[in-house]
């Protein structure tokens, strides 16, 4: 169980960032978790419904599983609405030691079979909600992070990154926080402070069973051995226990691969890896220019 440790999960109201908020409750996490669905949800999935999931609901089952869950409104478009995010977090707590940066725009077109001029434009705020805006939070998260010694700044990321998934703007995204890991543990190499992306299999989300059945030949498969997003948040709880946290630091790392190198399972399962089907994370390059 956790020690008082103190999460973020940003973009907390459902799938994929909920179930990893939920996973780190479990394990006794006080988890702040962030989302514009606040009394209700304007979040729809790929065949126009509605669909479930606030920011209080998931706090309350973060709570209901033995953790502590609050949940604080945030656009994570509005920067001055992230700042002060992490300010409730450092006057409340005092220290953060887990940032999962999750938050991302979901087009209603994401998943449409269409060249990626033939989809509406607002298809690339995902490299603002999704990018530009896991930047922002890890900014903050490193401000606290590195005078208490400790933390984690994780990304949730996908095979997309690697392959074609979604289009081009969704592909970008994912490389890019991939990069922003990598990046970042350079600047963040001993001070006691960790970057990670993981990237995560198919979950099994309120978007992801609708997927199923818009795209049932794309999506049947995968959703048969699609992982329980709670397991994200599983691993990222044993990374920071990891006597090589330091050197799992700046590495994308395939959630299924990882979790069998530090013995966590998915609900009691091992979940497989896509890497020979959707391709390999980038490796860590050691150089650098100023």
């Amino acid at each position: 169980m956790a020690d008082n440790k103190v999460a973020l999960v940003t973009g907390g109201s459902r799938g994929a960032g909920a179930g990893v908020a939920r996973g780190l409750g479990e394990l006794g996490y006080t988890v702040y978790v962030t989302g514009r669905s606040v009394e209700s949800s304007a979040a729809k999935g790929w065949d126009g419904s509605p669909l479930p999931g606030t920011i209080g609901e998931t706090a309350a089952l973060i709570t209901e599983r033995g953790g502590k869950g609050i949940a604080v409104a945030c656009d994570h478009a509005d920067d001055d609405q992230v700042a002060r995010v992490f300010e409730q977090i450092a006057d409340e707590q005092g220290r953060l030691d887990i940032l999962v940066n999750n938050a991302a725009y979901m087009h209603p077109q994401l998943i449409e079979k269409k060249p990626f001029w033939e989809k509406e434009l607002a298809a690339q705020y995902i490299l603002d909600v999704g990018l530009r805006s896991s930047y922002v939070s890890s900014w903050h998260a490193a401000r606290m992070m590195v005078p208490q010694g400790s933390g984690i700044i994780a990304f949730t990321s996908s095979f997309g990154a690697s392959c074609y998934m979604h289009g081009p703007a969704y592909g970008a995204q994912k490389a890019g926080i991939d990069k922003l890991a990598h990046d970042m543990e350079h600047d963040l190499r001993g001070t006691g402070v960790v970057a990670v992306s993981i990237w995560l299999g198919p979950q099994i989300t309120e978007r992801a069973l609708i997927a199923k059945e818009v795209n049932p030949e794309q999506y049947e498969g995968f959703m048969s051995v699609a992982e329980n997003p709670e397991f994200t948040g599983h691993i990222l709880d044993a990374i920071s226990k990891a006597p090589n946290r330091d050197e799992l630091s700046g590495e994308t790392l395939i959630g299924a691969e990882i979790a069998k190198t530090l013995g966590i399972t998915d609900r009691g399962q091992d979940r497989p890896s896509y890497r020979d089907m959707l391709g390999s994370p980038r490796t860590k390059n050691a150089a650098a220019v100023y």
